[in-house]
C-alpha cells in the first residue's frame, strides 16, 4: 500500500464516521459499505454503555464526531507533510508494533492505531477491557475499504509476542511494569497525566462555560480533562459556579453521582474545606489529579512564577488551558478536540515509528 492509498482509506473512514451524531445519524449514499456497516455501528454506539457505564451515547457520539472532523484529506495532508523526507526513504523495514491501549474514554487509542498503519507498519493490538468493541469494528470497516489491511491489523487477548516496538498507555503503576517488561524493545510508555487551567478572574461567562466542557466531557476521565485550576489570590468562584450550572445534568448519571457522593463524603470526613454546587466539589490541593466530580485549585502570586512551576511539573501535565496566558496554552473548551499533530505527552509518535529500527 502506498502512502496515498493509506491516506485515502482513512479519509473514507472519516466520511463513514461523519454520518453519526447524537442529534440524529444520517446515512449518506456516497459513503462506502453503508449497507454492511451503518446499522451495526449505530447499534454498537447505543450498546456501548452496557459494555462500559461511562460510555454513554452522548460521549461516544462526541468521540466519533471528533475523529470524523480530524480524518479529512486536508488534515491528514497537513499532519504528514512535515515527515515527507522520512516517508520518502526506501530502506524502511515494516515493523510490528504492539499497542497496549487505555479505555478511559471512547477510542482513546485510535491515534496510535492510525499512526502505526499510516507509517506502513503492522498493529498488534491489546485493547482495554473497558473499550473492546469500537476499535475492532472500525478496523473491520478499514479492511472492507482496502483488504490489504487485513494482514496489518491483529487483535490479541493473551500475551503479546513477536513484535518489534511497543506503545503502551497505563497508570503510573502499570508504567513501571511496562518499562521493565519492554526494556529490550523501542517503546513509548505513557503514564498518568492531567490538565490544568489558569484563571485571572477576568474571564467571560462564555469562556467559563467552555471551561466546563474541558472539565465535564467524558465525565472528567481523560488526561486532557481539566482537573486543576490555578487562580489569583482572593479569586471569587461565584462566576465559575454560575457558568458550571450549564452542566448540572451530569449528576443524573448514576456512576458520576456515586463518585460525587463518595468523594464528597471522604473530603468532609477528613475535615477538608470544600466549595460545592451540588454536582461538583472544589478543594484547595497541590495535586494535579483530582477524583471524579471534584476539581483541585491553587492560588498563584504572579504568572511568571506560575509558568516556572508548570514547566517544572511538565511531566505531570497533558495540556494547559488559558486565555493565551502561557506559550502553547489551549483555548477554553478545546482540550478534547486535539488535532492529528497534537501528540500525547508531546511525544511525536510518527517520528518514533519512522525512525525506529
Amino acid at each position: 500500500m502506498t502512502l496515498e492509498t493509506k491516506k485515502s482509506v482513512f479519509v473514507e473512514l472519516g466520511k463513514f464516521l461523519s454520518q453519526f451524531s447524537e442529534a440524529g445519524s444520517i446515512q449518506k449514499s456516497s459513503v462506502l459499505y453503508n449497507d454492511i456497516f451503518f446499522d451495526d455501528f449505530e447499534k454498537l454506539i447505543h450498546l456501548s454503555q452496557s459494555h462500559n457505564g461511562w460510555y454513554t451515547p452522548e460521549q461516544v457520539y462526541f468521540s466519533i464526531q471528533s475523529w470524523a472532523e480530524a480524518l479529512t484529506a486536508e488534515n491528514i495532508e497537513k499532519w504528514l507533510s512535515q515527515y515527507a523526507a522520512e516517508f520518502a526513504k526506501s530502506d524502511k523495514k515494516e515493523k510490528t508494533v504492539a499497542l497496549i491501549l487505555a479505555g478511559n474514554i471512547p477510542l482513546v487509542g485510535f491515534h496510535d492505531f492510525l499512526s502505526v498503519l499510516i507509517t506502513g507498519n503492522k498493529a498488534l493490538i491489546k485493547t482495554s477491557s473497558n473499550d473492546q468493541y469500537l476499535l475492532p469494528f472500525l478496523a473491520k470497516y478499514l479492511i472492507a475499504v482496502d483488504e490489504n489491511l487485513k494482514d496489518k491489523i491483529t487483535f490479541v487477548e493473551g500475551k503479546l509476542e513477536n513484535f518489534d516496538a511497543v506503545i503502551a498507555t497505563g497508570s503510573n503503576n502499570t508504567s513501571r511494569y511496562f518499562e521493565y517488561y519492554f526494556k529490550d524493545k523501542p517503546s513509548i510508555i505513557r503514564k498518568n497525566r492531567n490538565s490544568a487551567a489558569i484563571l485571572t478572574g477576568k474571564e467571560t461567562n462564555e469562556e467559563l462555560e467552555n471551561l466546563g466542557e474541558d472539565i465535564f466531557r467524558y465525565f472528567g476521565l481523560g488526561c486532557r480533562n481539566v482537573s486543576k485550576l490555578f487562580v489569583p489570590k482572593d479569586y471569587s468562584f461565584d462566576a465559575f459556579f454560575q457558568a458550571m450550572f450549564k452542566y448540572q445534568d451530569v449528576i443524573h448519571y448514576e456512576k458520576y453521582a456515586n463518585n460525587y457522593d463518595y468523594n464528597k463524603a471522604v473530603f468532609l470526613m477528613s475535615n477538608f474545606k470544600l466549595l460545592d454546587n451540588g454536582f461538583l466539589t472544589i478543594k484547595e490541593d497541590a495535586s494535579y489529579a483530582s477524583p471524579i466530580s471534584s476539581i483541585f485549585y491553587e492560588y498563584y502570586e504572579n504568572l511568571e512564577e506560575l509558568e516556572k512551576r508548570l514547566e517544572n511539573d511538565s511531566e505531570q501535565i497533558q495540556c494547559i488551558v488559558s486565555g493565551n496566558l502561557t506559550p502553547n496554552s489551549i483555548k477554553f473548551g478545546e482540550t478534547q478536540k486535539p488535532q492529528l499533530w497534537d501528540y500525547a505527552d508531546n511525544v511525536d509518535t510518527i517520528t518514533f515509528l519512522l525512525t525506529t529500527k
